[in-house]
């Protein structure tokens, strides 16, 4: 039997919430891995953590860190990607990036392995990680594109806080306390890190995910409109996104509405693509309350819909329930399976 090749892989971002599970799937996954490098940044560097029972430490990234990596595997912020992307490609390394430093290059692909993964193949060095909520709204959507072709999506997200980093997850459990025990709620994170204005989240919902843009819709909704656009090849497709931050640590949840292209479908027609769709379960059945929610989407690699339902007004139109845990396939496992299409496929060169 031949041995599998194995590879050089870096952890950039080694010790946040999505590098350790990006580190943890390479590890259930067992990804061909001969040399694993975790970098981080200095204040973090020295950091033990275990990968196969194997104590490996943390290095500060440096220019020099990428000699003889085959695969980077970025997740420690844009700016971070801006800086150090460069000299991994530089070194012969194949980017795979989790922010959105690159996303909306024309010269970089932006892969969901389930949606568009021929796109890989044309990378110049860079693939880039979809947004969170993105990732799981063109999971769902694709099948449907595909088979009845798609004319509008309007979504509204219910976004977790992890999705804000451990620091918005520790503001959610501090504020929760302080409600629960009539203290004033302590806000320093959210809406967005760094603002002059905070409100709590404990007990609340916020309509602002990231900064507002000059339209009035926030980065993050952009984000999803433009990337979405981007990945299903439909820059004439209408798009538009409400995101929400809601009080919950784990799992984002949208509110999605379609029109289709095709005449006469019913919910069994969209059923039954759904059913079929990689990376997708559809859990949906009214008389028993079967439907996903964060909680019960929580640590699970797929993409999961319920609550379909025709449109009362629109003959074309359906409404859709879609839960995905953004720290899972919003990011660390989508980020893997790029990489481990790039391994199949032959694409890493």
């Amino acid at each position: 039997m031949t041995e599998r090749k194995k590879y050089n892989v870096a952890v950039v971002g080694a010790t946040g919430a999505v590098g350790e599970k990006i580190i943890k799937i390479l590890e259930e996954k067992d990804f061909p891995i001969q040399e694993l490098k975790l970098l981080s940044s200095k204040r973090s560097a020295g950091t033990k953590l275990v990968f196969k029972n194997e104590e490996i430490t943390v290095e500060e990234a440096t220019d020099d860190s990428f000699k003889g990596v085959d695969i980077a595997l970025f997740s420690a912020g844009g700016s971070v990607s801006k800086r150090f992307a460069p000299s991994a490609i530089k070194h012969g390394a194949v980017v795979v990036d989790n922010t959105s430093a690159y996303r909306m290059d024309e010269n970089v692909p932006l892969v969901v392995p389930e949606v568009n993964e021929a796109d890989i193949a044309s990378h110049q060095g860079i693939i880039a990680n979809p947004n969170c909520s993105t990732i799981q709204m063109v999971t769902a959507l694709k099948p449907i594109q595909d088979h009845f072709g798609l004319s509008r999506v309007i979504v509204s997200t219910y976004q977790a806080v992890s999705g804000a980093g451990a620091q918005a997850n520790n503001e959610l459990e501090e504020q929760s306390k302080q409600y629960l025990n009539g203290e004033e709620m302590q806000a320093e994170i959210l809406p967005v890190k760094g603002d002059k204005k905070h409100y709590p989240i404990a007990f609340n919902a916020l309509p602002q995910i990231d900064v507002f843009q000059e339209n009035g819709y926030t980065f993050e909704e952009m984000k999803m409109i433009n990337e979405t656009k981007k990945i299903m090849h439909t820059p004439e497709l209408s798009v538009t996104a409400t995101c929400v931050r809601l009080p919950f640590f784990t799992s984002h949840a949208e509110s999605i509405y379609v029109e289709v292209e095709k005449d006469g479908l019913s919910v069994k027609d969209i059923w039954e693509v759904l059913e079929n769709a990689d990376g997708v379960l559809l859990e949906d059945d009214p008389s028993t309350q079967t439907y996903p929610t964060p909680l019960s989407a929580a640590n699970k690699e797929e993409v999961f819909v319920g609550r379909v339902r025709k449109d009362l007004d629109h003959e074309k139109g359906f409404h859709m329930w879609v839960v995905s845990d953004n720290l899972i396939k919003g990011a660390a496992w989508n980020t893997v399976q790029i990489a481990e299409k790039l391994i199949a496929n032959n694409w890493l060169s």
